[in-house]
């Protein structure tokens, strides 16, 4: 995993600036006053400055539990999507404004991990969620909710293969 490669990602789009980040949440909530909008941008660059924390704990999880080869192939599908120079909302254009997607994604696909039988980070991550999917709005929102199920879904496919192969070589 590139933990590095997200952090300069995050890092250019700070180098930004907020101005394209306070002028998204300008336009989805056009009657929020100044001084709530600046608290939202900086909610949101909070949420976003975590994605690496995040995914570097759910990494060491995955290798504490000795899960590396099921959960990383996930894992490495949200670092995809999240250093994928054009997306639903391009980092390349909007600058912070352009990771609140993929930021949400990451999320998602970690809280689908934790639905499991067993708990896989136990992270109360619904205010996040919901905070960045008011952000991106319902329909980004739906469009990466199918993505972080897929994610799942391509992982768990790779498992049954593996699992045949193993069959057939036994």
């Amino acid at each position: 995993m590139s933990l590095a490669d997200i952090q300069a990602v995050i890092d250019s789009a700070k180098a930004r600036g907020m101005e394209h980040l306070e002028g998204f949440i300008r336009k989805k909530a056009p009657a929020l006053p100044p001084d709530k909008v600046q608290e939202t941008a900086e909610v949101a660059v909070e949420i976003i400055e975590a994605v690496p924390v995040f995914l570097a704990r759910a990494e060491q999880e995955a290798r504490s539990r000795r899960m590396v080869s099921t959960v990383q192939p996930v894992l490495e599908h949200a670092e995809r999507y999240f250093l994928r120079p054009v997306d639903l909302i391009p980092e390349m254009t909007q600058g912070l404004a352009g990771l609140l997607d993929d930021t949400y994604l990451v999320l998602r696909i970690l809280e689908n991990l934790d639905r499991g039988p067993q708990k896989f980070l136990d992270w109360d991550l619904d205010y996040p969620v919901a905070f960045l999917r008011s952000l991106v709005g319902e329909e980004i929102a739906e469009k990466l909710d199918v993505l972080s199920v897929a994610a799942l879904q391509e992982v768990s496919q790779h498992l049954a293969l593996v699992w045949e192969q193993v069959a057939h070589e036994a």
